[in-house]
């Protein structure tokens, strides 16, 4: 009899798990080779020695295809936050010194963030002035070569059964400025109305990296705009919105 637990299961995709294994299926609406990214992202910033999980196989069928892979055994970071709100503040130190200390790493065969980005502000659907002067804005900013995750978010970072934290789903991980991966995570909680967790995070950023917000916030119309793109319909309102504000004090 198969022990399969489903984690997740939608129309287009389901994540279940093995034994220590878990299998990452998706249908034929993704892409190929945004499906071989994903692995060799994975594998290139394991490589590099980070904490993540192995990759086992990746198997491609007629009708779907599939990331077999090292299954961590724990807890992700959002579901520490929620069994034990009192330590909100702590879970959420620890989130940022595992971002922190990944921002150390040089992947050099990723993607670069500046041309992804660059890619994605040709793609948007906003005002040509508006696109025109974010585009400079991103040719200004500095160049740096830090891995970025992407879509740096506590339910992405596994605290195992030996409180070592393991960082999963790198389909989006580029080399770039790390203050860009931090605008990424602040959009996201903000898009998801956690304000209050939102400030704080951007703080506890800005104190353990020896940066501004002021300076953090230069990327939040890039990074905005860039996920509007492909975003959720219903995200894209809130995105834009963000992308045509020039300035952030």
């Amino acid at each position: 009899m198969s022990d399969k637990k489903v984690l997740l299961k939608r129309p287009n995709k389901e994540i279940y798990v093995e034994g220590d294994v878990l299998v990452k299926k998706f249908d034929k609406s993704f892409k190929k080779s945004d499906i071989l990214n994903e692995a060799i992202n994975q594998t290139r910033v394991a490589e590099a020695g980070l904490n993540v999980p192995q990759i086992y196989d990746v198997r491609l069928s007629e009708d779907n295809y599939s990331i077999v892979m090292q299954y961590i055994h724990g807890k992700s970071v959002e579901e520490l936050m929620k069994e034990d709100p009192s330590k909100r503040d702590e879970y959420l130190t620890k989130f940022v010194e595992v971002q922190r200390d990944m921002h150390k790493y040089n992947v050099p065969l990723l993607n670069r963030t500046k041309e992804k980005f660059t890619r994605k502000l040709y793609e948007a659907d906003i005002d040509g002035n508006i696109k025109y002067e974010l585009l400079m804005r991103l040719e200004g900013m500095p160049t740096h070569f830090k891995l970025c995750h992407g879509d740096f978010d506590p339910s992405n970072i596994i605290i195992n059964e030996d409180g070592k934290p393991y960082i999963i789903d790198w389909s989006h991980a580029t080399t770039g400025n790390g203050s860009a991966d931090a605008a990424r995570t602040y959009l996201m909680f903000k898009l998801r109305g956690k304000d209050e967790l939102a400030e704080k995070y951007i703080d506890v950023y800005c104190k353990l990296n020896n940066t501004t917000r002021h300076y953090v916030f230069k990327w939040l119309p890039i990074v905005a705009a860039s996920q509007s793109v492909k975003g959720k319909p219903e995200e894209r309102d809130f995105l834009l919105q963000w992308a045509t504000v020039v300035e952030y004090e």
